[in-house]
């Protein structure tokens, strides 16, 4: 059997700039992403650990190193990452972020949220297990990117499923994460200039207008109890529950 790759990238031209993913079955009939990178491209599995593999018997990366964070702290020790682990905690950050990009460009925002939440959950855990402030800075420098892409695909996803005030409330939330986030690394006075702010702002404005929204049942739920209208916030609650 060839095993060269001219098949593959048969009529795909790489383009510079631009996610370019795809969906296809491999030889055994699952379905695999395949992203064109500029030497060739590169083939992911759409569940688990997009390279496929099981490290260590677990089904990512990070769960062996929450495995073995919990059996450190049942033994009354500290966890720290050492090399290996940092190097292999790199890998899977770079692979979900591939991934995660995949999903964006192919619209199928679920599942761009759960990489997200994967990512993101990771990084809390590699700061509070760092072996130093420089490899921890290293990675806690992307949220901001990360929560600008969950954001962005909640609030797709909320669109798709005609529930424009669900999409509001995750740009909402993902604007508000991202501000906690500045004001964390002492960046809250460039927040009125970061580029993510402004365009989940103009995305926001966007869905208001189209769809006539001045305020979500849970913004309106927000002032209610702001305002100590109990009664009204308990309605409110009722009607958010019914629309779960």
């Amino acid at each position: 059997m060839s095993q060269d790759m001219d098949a593959v990238l048969h009529g795909w031209e790489y383009k510079p700039n631009l996610v370019q993913a795809r969906l296809v079955r491999a030889a055994d009939g699952r379905q695999v992403i395949q992203m064109r990178v500029d030497l060739g491209v590169l083939q992911m599995e759409t569940t688990g650990r997009p390279d496929g593999s099981q490290p260590h018997g677990r089904p990512t990366y990070f769960d062996y190193l929450k495995q073995q964070a919990r059996e450190a702290d049942r033994a009354g020790r500290p966890f720290v990452l050492n090399e290996e682990q940092c190097e292999e905690a790199d890998r899977e950050f770079v692979q979900y972020y591939h991934r995660r990009i995949c999903w964006l460009a192919l619209r199928d925002y679920a599942r761009a949220v759960a990489d997200a939440d994967h990512t993101l959950a990771f990084m809390t855990f590699v700061c509070a297990h760092s072996p130093d402030e420089d490899y921890a800075v290293a990675h806690e420098q992307y949220r901001g990117f990360v929560l600008f892409q969950r954001t962005q695909a909640a609030a797709a996803l909320a669109t798709e499923q005609n529930d424009p005030e669900k999409a509001i409330d995750a740009v909402n939330a993902g604007l508000k994460a991202i501000q906690e986030f500045l004001a964390a690394h002492d960046l809250a006075e460039e927040a009125e200039d970061n580029g993510m702010i402004r365009h989940l702002r103009k995305m926001e404005r966007s869905l208001r207008q189209l769809h006539g929204i001045e305020a979500t049942l849970q913004e309106q739920l927000e002032q209610a109890v702001a305002n100590e209208e109990y009664e009204t916030a308990a309605r409110i609650r009722d009607a958010l529950k019914r629309r779960q």
